[in-house]
């Protein structure tokens, strides 16, 4: 069955919490982590089961009229690209890849299901999904890339790279070229996530047709730009890591802060893309982090 098919034919399914699926909610990376989720395997299908997981969260999500679905359905959309990256051999490390994409995508459907649960997910997230309803649909996308991008995505590598591995400048290297090999697939899907956001928009505002063409472009160039970012900021966490749990939790309630206020200033009315030509994407962390 393909990846599409699955998502297709699994609206009743619903995944609980099995043993092969990579499960991330610590704050520091606990001893022996890396050999749990390498033991998950990317044989183990772990990433059908995600992408299996994303469908029976969206049906409720779509069902209520939730604001959360626009990203949610994006993100559905583009974990299938990575799946078929990955089947068509596109990465060096496709295993680490599969183990890195379902450990990153675990953080924000654990922060989805705390919300959904009452609960109080990271601050990004609580803005993310706190934003008032009546947005577009492309700025509860940016929302949610946008906190997913700067928050998760440096503890997800993190969570996949050990301290050796960050001092084997080979296997970084490596494990960066994969990184950057994502934004390719990404890039992919711009105009077609820009046409279904635009569908479920509506009719847009003359102003808005005439900037396609440059939102698009600067899209892709935002998500390089706050990609670039994040490895930068996964260095500075490593380091944290290295010094200590109290090193490593007070660098990482930095980087909330900064993701949190990146996140809140994404609700501004305006052209939003525009406005992230001047101020960017992504988040960094200051040098002495």
């Amino acid at each position: 069955m393909s990846f599409h098919d699955l998502v297709r034919h699994c609206g009743a399914i619903r995944i609980t919490r099995q043993a092969s699926t990579v499960q991330i909610r610590v704050p520091v990376p606990a001893p022996g982590l890396i050999d749990v989720i390498a033991a998950a395997g990317h044989n183990d299908r772990v990433i059908e089961e995600l992408i299996a997981r994303m469908a029976a969260l969206l049906e409720p999500l779509a069902t209520a009229g939730d604001q959360r679905k626009y990203f949610h359905a994006t993100y559905q959309r583009t974990t299938i690209a990575v799946a078929d990256e990955l089947n068509r051999g596109g990465f060096a490390d496709p295993d680490w890849v599969e183990r890195w994409d379902v450990a990153f995508a675990n953080l924000y459907l654990d922060a989805l299901e705390a919300d959904l649960a009452g609960q109080k997910p990271t601050l990004p997230w609580q803005i993310a999904f706190g934003a008032p309803a009546g947005l577009p649909p492309l700025r509860h996308v940016l929302l949610g890339m946008n906190a997913h991008i700067n928050y998760d995505l440096p503890q997800a590598l993190l969570a996949v790279i050990t301290d050796e591995q960050f001092d084997d400048a080979a296997l970084l290297a490596r494990r960066e070229a994969d990184h950057q090999a994502i934004d390719n697939v990404l890039a992919s899907r711009v105009a077609a996530e820009d046409d279904e956001l635009t569908r479920l928009s509506g009719p847009t505002p003359l102003l808005d047709r005439l900037l396609r063409p440059f939102n698009r472009l600067g899209t892709q160039r935002f998500l390089r730009e706050a990609r670039r970012k994040v490895w930068a900021n996964a260095i500075a966490l490593n380091r944290a890591r290295g010094q200590g749990p109290d090193a490593y939790a007070a660098v990482l309630a930095q980087l909330e802060e900064l993701s949190a206020a990146k996140v809140t200033a994404l609700q501004a009315p305006g052209q939003v893309l525009l406005k992230l030509a001047a101020t960017g994407f992504g988040v960094r962390l200051p040098a002495k982090a």
